[in-house]
């Protein structure tokens, strides 16, 4: 932690789950915070429940509304006059099957998860360019390395971010700009309460799978040993083995997740 002491730290979806606790962890060190998400009192709740080391901003923002994320950019920048680090950590889930998935729903998650997520990050890459450093980390899913049942639009748009990181890690990272992959398994937020069934109504109850997952609070301390370690990409939760059986038994993996319990 050390090497994030004295850094602007920007995360979204700060306002409940993995947000919340990356938050509570980071206002223990001296730094500076901007946390953000739709809910403006949900964020003050954070704020007042952090420890005071750190200077903690809000600022509200939509991930669903990409066009306005420059702005809001521009405002975070404002806030300390640099953004060292920032968190992608937003976004929604989904609980239905393919068929019974409207393709309004399947849009949803992609203009939140995907079009939001590097809507914000072209918004701030170019200060960290003409800085000469930054590091974006970003908070994706098991499911952006393997699709699984009734996550068929939300694996598509966690796919698409792994897609488009690694590009821009690629073309960037000799640039001073440093690219992390979050890939979670299972934590225990409510995640899964809020995610979104085939007609775009939310799901309403927390899966016994996640309920059984990894604190957010180990999460979160994973994840930031990541960012400062700087990995390129770790896999985060008990389940994170599956990955590796999809990269070197491919065949073996299609037939268990058929069977496997998603939900």
């Amino acid at each position: 932690m050390n090497s994030l002491r004295g850094k602007t730290i920007w995360i979204t979806g700060a306002s409940s789950g993995v947000g919340e606790a990356l938050c509570k962890l980071l206002s223990e060190h001296q730094l500076n915070l901007i946390i953000s998400a739709r809910r403006f009192e949900e964020l003050e709740r954070v704020k007042s429940e952090s420890a005071n080391t750190a200077e903690i901003k809000i600022l509200t923002l939509d991930l669903g509304e990409s066009d306005l994320l420059e702005q809001k950019a521009k405002e975070a920048i404002a806030l300390f006059g640099q953004i060292d680090v920032l968190i992608n950590n937003g976004g929604i889930s989904q609980r239905s099957m393919v068929v019974d998935t409207s393709l309004a729903v399947d849009r949803r998650l992609m203009e939140i998860n995907y079009f939001g997520t590097i809507a914000l990050t072209k918004a701030v890459l170019p200060f960290m360019l003409k800085n000469g450093k930054g590091h974006i980390a970003t908070v994706t899913s098991l499911t952006g390395i393997f699709g699984t049942p009734w996550r068929s639009g939300y694996a598509a748009s966690k796919h698409a971010l792994h897609g488009f990181f690694d590009s821009m890690r690629a073309e960037l990272e000799d640039k001073g700009i440093k690219v992390t992959l979050l890939a979670l398994g299972f934590i225990r937020t409510n995640l899964s309460r809020v995610a979104l069934k085939g007609d775009g109504s939310p799901n309403g109850s927390i899966d016994e799978t996640h309920q059984k997952g990894m604190s957010p609070e180990d999460c979160a301390r994973r994840i930031l040993k990541a960012i400062a370690k700087e990995k390129r990409e770790v896999y985060i939760g008990k389940e994170s083995y599956s990955a590796y059986v999809k990269r070197f038994f491919p065949g073996l993996f299609a037939k268990l997740i058929k069977k496997v319990k998603v939900r």
